[in-house]
């Protein structure tokens, strides 16, 4: 799948990468602010996303406008996860600190999702109601 990632901190947002890829996906951004990840949203299929980013608390409108939009799968990865609890833009939320087997489990939820698969039962991703 093709990824992106929506994250302002670098060292995060690099980890991420190295998980995504190790994963066999395709990393797209990654982006630190609204508008930068809307540049890159044509091109993703899912998404992960912080919530306060370099331009605020802007993950929230984020994930609306890529998932409304775009038609991208999103899911927050977030050290905030009741700031997005009642989300309808996503399909679930991981709490930071994130490690490769959060980031898998969030990346096959998605795509169960996405390509209309079985659902596996998370045990480190929190459904929401998409």
């Amino acid at each position: 799948m093709k990824i992106l990632i929506v994250e302002d901190e670098l060292l995060i947002a690099l980890d991420l990468e190295s998980i995504v890829e190790d994963l066999g996906h395709t990393v797209i951004g990654p982006a630190r602010t609204l508008d930068e990840a809307l540049k890159l949203a044509g091109d993703a299929e899912v998404a992960l996303v912080d919530v306060q980013l370099a331009d605020g608390v802007t993950g929230p409108a984020i994930a609306e406008r890529l998932s409304g939009e775009h038609g991208v799968t999103v899911v927050f990865v977030t050290g905030n996860p009741e700031m997005v609890r009642n989300s309808r833009s996503a399909v679930g939320v991981v709490s930071k600190p994130h490690w490769p087997e959060k980031v898998s489990e969030a990346l096959d939820y998605a795509a169960a999702i996405r390509f209309g698969k079985s659902l596996i039962s998370p045990r480190f991703l929190m459904p929401l109601a998409s």
